[in-house]
């Protein structure tokens, strides 16, 4: 209990604080040596063993209230260190004798940043410095009710209030900004590490899955399903919120259990999601977001860290079929299922394919409107098997429509359409997708 030693009335704030003495004999100080002979020197060992005792019932208090700050001796070590060393700061602050002594101590900044790395919210820390101001405020206000003389209780009292509200809200300024920059700096840490190991993945020099694990918190030994997400038309971002959130939707609806989004750029970013299995095909015209400009391109599942891989190559060569095929070709979401054809035809660019397409087509690779017709109607007519039945039901022209074309293209080409079906249909395909670039000039 606090030791009833008689104060002279009028006596200095600091005269009857020094009287303080802890209930019990009290445990080892949380906090450094420092600090606690600092204190020792400027208001005397009693005071101190006080402050030390209301900071570890303090750290009991907050605990009790908010359990994610705690988790075992070890954390509960944490936030006594700063609950007792933040109990001697003020203790010094309320005295006037903290002498330009900044309200919080290295072992509360320590302790702060220790609740960013596990994962502690802002929002849980304030709330817990709340709670030990409240705690503290009592603890002062029950000594100097003790100790001081009825007649200088009053203004005592206004002296307590508010010198401990001005540590506080000192206290709170400071440890909510390093909240923030040690957020900052533990996230772009974090990203960089991730952003290294799936460089490393996809470079082929990580192939440990553990130690892959470890860094990016994605578990590798599953199904993997990349995705590439961008702006269309293009928009240069820095903020990808809008993408990130795609993706997680997208991802989720599509079955993934695990998740990984890596910004990759302004407007851009990648995304993978793991599961034990994916369904075959992936549907995604019917989740489309609100964000109208904002496309998809997905790869096909694949399993372990050369799945993760592999899927990547293949969205990102959606993600680059898409970007360069005609205009309004596709919706919102391609698929590498639905394009591996043109994106492997166009993996070192449509020079290759330009030159193919000229040369199957001939003369129907022709930018004219007659040429269109025709290879519409073919590609059509090959794609429902060469039924000139169905493709007039496609395409809403008559059969005799259809069989004129198909007959007139054959003449034009100079050889019979079924002796190079193959080539002529990749053809075709290709035209459709990326026309004028690889079509002839327009007559």
């Amino acid at each position: 209990m606090p030791d009833a030693t008689t104060s002279t009335p009028g006596t200095a704030a600091s005269v009857w604080l020094r009287n303080l003495r802890p209930a019990a004999a009290a445990p080892e100080s949380a906090s450094t040596a420092a600090t606690v002979a600092d204190a020792v020197d400027r208001i005397g060992p009693g005071p101190v063993e006080w402050a030390c005792e209301v900071g570890g019932s303090m750290a009991t208090r907050i605990i009790g209230q908010i359990p994610e700050l705690g988790g075992g001796t070890e954390q509960f070590d944490t936030l006594r260190m700063g609950t007792e060393s933040s109990a001697i700061r003020s203790l010094l602050w309320i005295s006037g004798l903290a002498e330009s002594l900044p309200a919080v101590t290295e072992e509360a900044l320590a302790g702060v940043r220790e609740f960013v790395r596990r994962g502690v919210s802002l929002d849980r820390v304030l709330r817990g410095i709340r709670l030990g101001h409240a705690q503290m405020a009592t603890s002062f206000m029950t000594a100097c009710r003790e100790l001081v003389p009825p007649g200088e209780r009053t203004d005592q009292m206004q002296i307590i209030s508010d010198r401990l509200f001005e540590y506080i809200d000192a206290f709170s300024g400071d440890m909510a900004g390093e909240y923030i920059s040690e957020r900052d700096r533990w996230m772009a840490s974090a990203a960089a590490a991730r952003d290294e190991a799936v460089r490393q993945i996809l470079g082929g020099e990580l192939t440990d899955t553990a130690a892959a694990h470890r860094v990016l918190g994605y578990d590798l030994t599953r199904h993997n399903l990349a995705a590439t997400l961008w702006y269309e038309p293009t928009r240069n971002r820095s903020d990808t919120a809008e993408l990130q959130t795609v993706a997680h939707d997208v991802l989720t609806r599509l079955g993934a259990t695990g998740r990984l989004v890596v910004p990759v750029g302004a407007g851009r970013l990648w995304a993978w999601g793991s599961r034990r299995e994916f369904a075959p095909t992936a549907i995604l015209d019917d989740s489309r977001p609100a964000q109208r400009d904002i496309r998809i391109a997905t790869g096909t599942a694949a399993f372990g860290i050369d799945g993760f891989r592999r899927s990547h190559e293949e969205a990102v060569a959606t993600e680059r079929t898409t970007r360069t095929s005609a205009p309004g070709t596709d919706g919102w979401a391609t698929t590498y299922t639905d394009l591996a054809v043109p994106a492997m035809l166009t993996a070192t660019g449509t020079s290759t394919a330009r030159e193919f397409v000229q040369r199957e087509l001939g003369p129907l690779a022709a930018g004219t409107a007659h040429a269109a017709d025709l290879r519409n109607t073919l590609l059509s007519y090959f794609g429902e098997e060469s039924s000139p039945f169905a493709a007039a039901r496609h395409l809403h022209v008559s059969r005799n429509t259809v069989a004129y074309r198909v007959k007139r293209a054959s003449e034009l080409l100079g050889y019979d359409i079924s002796t190079r079906r193959y080539e002529l249909h990749t053809a075709l395909i290709l035209a459709a997708r990326f026309g004028a670039t690889v079509l002839g000039p327009t007559d």
